[in-house]
């Protein structure tokens, strides 16, 4: 297998990395270097620059307004808008339920949503996760009753990402309770502004509000909003699960960060200790076998072959790669990176970037937070589990 660019490929990256750095908005790339607090408008202003470009739905095929990129310029996209310090892009819609739509959706929802999503312009949340069904989401409770030409929509979600934001939201729920779990769930596509919806905030150890409860009390959603076949919603969960898994591994990510945490040990004077830099080395080992792996993957997906069945073996490692380096970066910091003043958390860090600003890094708030990441999206065990299957049979 030939894990190298291709000169055409290279060109590609070019043309790319010119565009990122002259469209970026200077004070949004400061405050993704400096791992600052992102506002809804910091991340839709990016994502309508993208819309305006095309290249929102940057994995999207031609036939659905997409650039029509091989998984290796997609690649080379991500790795680029991540060393140039652009907001990830907030997957739910262009990432996730875009595929699903595009794969299972009739032709009138796919004219309805997709141009929306492309854009920028709608912000799509996810309804999966719910108290007591998390790893276990065939056990999920959220209920919705067929009455004529609606579904009547009762239960509660929760973990909901960003969803204090959304306009609309893709919602697995429970529409038969015979049979085995997941052959009893359907996939909703709901909007958030409907009479009964309800969300409320989850206020994390560093006073932040990312994730949010989400109830619903008879909230009615039009029949003509169930993607494909009632109850055979789990088909496509998993779907949009491979696409979720392989996004968490975020291996471009890990690249930009581990160069942070050298700044960060320079800045605090630990990068003379022989064992702290030990510990880094062995990170941008683990850094690199990442990006080895993915890069295999795109040379199966050249192949012809699909890899989405190592996505959980990606999800594993570049989660545990995260929890690594926020670690490490608050270590390095050692008290200054503890304050649990909001000022604090939202200044800056020494770097070599112009305009950054000096004084604390909110470095104990992204230890805590990247927690969440070897459990979201399927917890590890659970993907250790099914990567045995996998490999071992």
């Amino acid at each position: 297998m030939d894990l190298a660019f291709t000169p055409e490929e290279q060109a590609f990256r070019d043309e790319v990395r010119t565009w990122v750095l002259a469209n970026l908005p200077e004070d949004i790339a400061n405050k993704v270097r400096n791992d600052l607090h992102l506002t809804r408008d910091d991340m839709q202003r990016w994502a309508k620059i993208l819309g305006k470009k095309g290249w929102l739905g940057y994995g999207w095929p031609k036939e659905f307004g997409g650039p029509g990129w091989s998984a290796v310029q997609k690649h080379l996209f991500e790795e680029e808008c991540a060393l140039a310090g652009t907001p990830r892009i907030v997957p739910f819609g262009p990432v996730m339920v875009a595929p699903v739509i595009m794969a299972y959706g009739s032709p009138e929802q796919q004219k309805r949503f997709l141009p929306g999503i492309a854009s920028g312009e709608v912000w799509w949340s996810q309804g999966y996760s719910e108290p007591g069904s998390g790893s276990d989401l065939a056990s999920l409770k959220t209920r919705a009753e067929r009455v004529g030409n609606k579904y009547i929509v009762n239960g509660q979600k929760t973990w909901t990402t960003l969803g204090q934001y959304g306009d609309w939201m893709f919602n697995l729920v429970r529409t038969s309770t015979e049979g085995k779990p997941q052959t009893g769930i359907s996939f909703l596509l709901l909007d958030m502004k409907s009479p009964g919806v309800t969300v409320r905030p989850i206020k994390l150890l560093d006073g932040g509000h990312e994730v949010n409860e989400v109830f619903f009390d008879n909230v009615e959603v039009p029949a003509d909003q169930l993607i494909g076949e009632e109850n055979k919603g789990w088909t496509y969960a998993k779907l949009l699960l491979s696409h979720e898994r392989t996004n968490i591994a975020d291996v471009n990510r890990a690249k930009r960060e581990l160069e942070r945490l050298k700044r960060i040990a320079k800045a605090e004077g630990v990068w003379d200790d022989q064992r702290f830099r030990d510990q880094i080395a062995l990170l941008e080992v683990d850094v690199i076998a990442l990006e080895m792996l993915v890069l295999r993957v795109l040379s199966a997906m050249k192949s012809g072959k699909n890899p989405l069945e190592i996505a959980g073996l990606l999800k594993i490692k570049g989660s545990e790669i995260q929890q690594r380096y926020a670690e490490l970066m608050m270590l390095a910091a050692g008290p200054y990176s503890l304050p649990y003043i909001q000022e604090a958390m939202e200044a800056g860090y020494q770097g070599d970037f112009p305009g950054d600003v000096l004084g604390n890094a909110p470095l104990a708030a992204t230890y805590f937070n990247m927690r969440k990441t070897t459990i979201y999206g399927g917890s590890n065990e659970v993907q250790r589990n099914i990567v045995a299957q996998t490999v071992l049979g």
